[in-house]
């Protein structure tokens, strides 16, 4: 099988995994005019470290402040065409009520959501990323932070 070399780079992302009462935070995004659910996620910018990027992106697309705790995993998709990616998955407990700022450019409100209400919704998800992330959190995967290292 011959790949081509001419593909975009690997996209690298971090998304926070905040969960709460049975509850998962979930933003609801819209990209082209169209409405996507997904955990708070977004790119790593430029010398920031992963933790500083969830971080940042969690509190930009809720407005939640956010504690990383635990690795939950990495998510590769890598497909014969197109953009490449890497998601960081990392868990991390949130502030009692989010702040008074506006919402990252594109979000269009952060939701509490159960699985089953994640799994019946008629608004399509980001990626299956996020279900992927919900489901090894509730098989228990967490792994320390101290595995991410950043130069």
């Amino acid at each position: 099988m011959e790949h081509s070399t001419e593909r975009p780079l690997v996209s690298l992302t971090v998304a926070g995994i905040a969960h709460r009462d049975d509850e998962y935070l979930i933003v609801e995004e819209q990209i082209r005019g169209q409405r996507y659910l997904n955990q708070p996620a977004g790119h790593v910018e430029p010398g920031e470290t992963l933790l500083e990027a969830v971080i940042r992106e969690v509190l930009e697309e809720s407005r939640f402040a956010f504690e990383p705790t635990e690795l939950l995993g990495l998510y590769h998709d890598n497909p014969h065409q197109g953009r490449r990616v890497l998601r960081v998955a990392i868990i991390g407990k949130i502030g009692a009520e989010p702040d008074d700022e506006p919402l990252d450019d594109g979000i269009l409100a952060a939701h509490f959501m159960s699985r089953a209400a994640l799994e019946r919704t008629t608004i399509p998800h980001r990626s299956p990323f996020v279900t992927a992330a919900i489901r090894d959190f509730e098989q228990g995967r967490r792994y320390p932070l101290d595995l991410l290292n950043s130069l």
